[in-house]
């Protein structure tokens, strides 16, 4: 071998040595990198909660998991619930017996006592064919029975008789129990809806308002049709906006302006009630302090003209004067004669009053029908008006929305002017049968329409809203992170007063620069406090975020 090629091979082993050696220094590090990249990242805990949401819906066999699963996450806010519906039978019968009122066993109804007097007597003297209410106690079939008749449990439909039918004629059934009851029953909402890690509640009420009888029976109303006309300048034929204003005059002159003061006290002693009940402010409140109540002031539409405008100008009145009012709504069955005959001249009344009182919010029952309950051109309109003449800022059910003339039109109308649709699932099916595929719930969300899921009525529906969350996950699909959003968007359109704690309408993606960045739970810089201070609405939304991070902070 020549000397040159022993250079050559002698050069080549060093420099493979060196390299070897080199690998060697390196090789624990380069292991370790190489383990970490392949050690799966750690999972946040939104992450977490979804695993744990989809391993409790992964049980096919039952749906106790995922309800478990869903009690105890935070819901934000019921933004659609009747008191007088969301009250559980069970404690009716127990108000009533208080109430020493009586019970007519063959119509399943409370009747009053007949001798009942300012000093009511300690046994109730009922009408011949009824019995004490207390006597419930004592007869169970009695007792199962009125339980049935308060509600929807154990009915099935029959010939004659539907769920709609069943559902509505429930609160006739339990009336006459004396309203001192109201506040404790605000603390039956608040403590269930406390148990189910909701914070805020929009209760639907309607005050006394019967005093205001003889005002609208003298009003003078004009003898136009029920199904009056429109002239090309928006007006009703007969009952123009000058009408509305001459009429909204002479009811506040004639008397309803004290009809405000009562409600006002009626409504707020309740809550004054409800809060000695929870001893909130005390040193030993219960949960259901936490939970926030605003009302609602319900409207009964399903009669004349001159009652319903009457009644409605009393509770724009009563919104713009007690804060605890935050709005007001239209109730009873929308198919009824006066309810669809006079459906067009309540929006023109909203639309008139909306422009005395702008500031009060509205929310509408609109499109709680389904085919064959009303002919077709009864499903066309009823959502598009009650948002372009009604004004309204939310709507209640909206199940019809697919019929309405120009529905998908109409779903980018609600989309683009941010018009939230409380989702009742329970409700739609028991009073209308509307079960998949035949709820409008996909549709919504598919146009980007804002939802939320609510109650309705969970006292006579025997639910709450944990059960509207696992109807929500097992019959249309929705995942955790569908129905963190609906938590948020109930919040985000609740009608609290003050501005949003998120950057844009409807997107849980970045919160005010004043607060951006910022972990709720873990104080905040005095500018997001400002927000916080100014704005009931950005402090709830607060709140739920908080919430949020410390259930999904627990999940495994």
């Amino acid at each position: 071998m020549t000397r040159s090629c022993y250079a050559i091979r002698h050069s080549l082993f060093v420099s493979l040595a060196v390299a070897i050696l080199t690998l060697l220094a390196l090789a624990p590090r380069t292991l370790a990198q190489a383990a970490a990249a392949s050690k799966p990242a750690a999972a946040t805990s939104e992450q977490r909660a979804v695993r744990a949401f989809d391993a409790a819906k992964a049980d096919k066999a039952s749906a106790l998991a995922l309800e478990a699963f869903l009690a105890r996450m935070p819901k934000g806010a019921d933004l659609h619930m009747h008191l007088s519906g969301a009250i559980y039978a069970e404690t009716f019968l127990k108000d009533a017996a208080t109430d020493n009122l009586c019970v007519n066993p063959k119509s399943l109804s409370f009747v009053k006592n007949a001798g009942a007097t300012k000093d009511t007597p300690p046994h109730p003297k009922c009408p011949e064919g009824a019995v004490p209410a207390a006597s419930a106690f004592t007869d169970q079939k009695l007792y199962d029975a009125l339980i049935d008749s308060f509600s929807m449990r154990s009915f099935v439909p029959s010939a004659g008789v539907s769920g709609h039918d069943q559902f509505f004629s429930t609160f006739d059934r339990f009336t006459g129990i004396d309203k001192s009851h109201t506040g404790e029953w605000l603390d039956e909402v608040a403590t269930r809806a406390a148990a189910q890690n909701e914070q805020y509640l929009e209760v639907m009420m309607t005050p006394s308002f019967f005093e205001l009888a003889p005002l609208w029976t003298s009003l003078g109303w004009p003898a136009t049709p029920a199904g009056a006309a429109i002239d090309p300048h928006g007006d009703i034929t007969g009952t123009s906006r000058a009408e509305l204003d001459a009429l909204r005059t002479k009811l506040l002159a004639g008397g309803l302006r004290n009809e405000i003061a009562l409600d006002i006290k009626e409504m707020d002693d309740a809550l004054t009630a409800r809060d000695l009940i929870e001893r909130c402010g005390q040193p030993n409140p219960t949960s259901a302090c936490t939970v926030k109540i605003r009302y609602l002031y319900q409207v009964l539409r399903a009669f004349p003209p001159q009652q319903v405008f009457a009644q409605t100008l009393l509770a724009f009145e009563v919104a713009n004067a007690d804060p605890h009012v935050v709005g007001l709504n239209f109730v009873q069955p929308e198919d009824a004669y006066m309810s669809m005959s006079e459906y067009n001249r309540q929006m023109h009344m909203l639309d008139y009053l909306h422009s005395v009182y702008p500031r009060v919010h509205i929310s509408l029952h609109a499109g709680e029908l389904a085919p064959g309950m009303v002919p077709p051109d009864g499903l066309a309109f009823h959502i598009r008006e009650a948002v372009d003449l009604g004004h309204a800022e939310r709507i209640g059910h909206g199940v019809d929305v697919m019929y309405e003339t120009g529905a998908h039109a109409l779903l980018r109308e609600l989309a683009g002017l941010h018009v939230m649709v409380e989702i009742n699932l329970t409700s739609n099916d028991g009073i209308l049968g509307i079960v998949p595929p035949h709820h409008p719930l996909p549709d919504y969300r598919e146009a980007h329409v804002p939802v939320a899921l609510s109650t309705d009525d969970e006292g006579v529906s025997r639910i709450d809203l944990t059960h509207e969350y696992v109807r929500a996950a097992m019959e249309y699909g929705l995942g955790y992170l569908d129905l963190k959003e609906i938590a948020r968007t109930s919040i985000e359109h609740s009608f609290l007063p003050g501005e949003s704690l998120w950057e844009k309408p409807d997107e849980f993606t970045r919160m005010k620069p004043a607060c951006a960045g910022q972990s709720p739970g873990k104080g905040a810089t005095p500018d997001c406090l400002t927000l916080l201070k100014s704005s009931e609405k950005a402090t709830q939304q607060w709140e739920l975020e908080h919430r949020l991070a410390v259930f999904e902070a627990a999940q495994p």
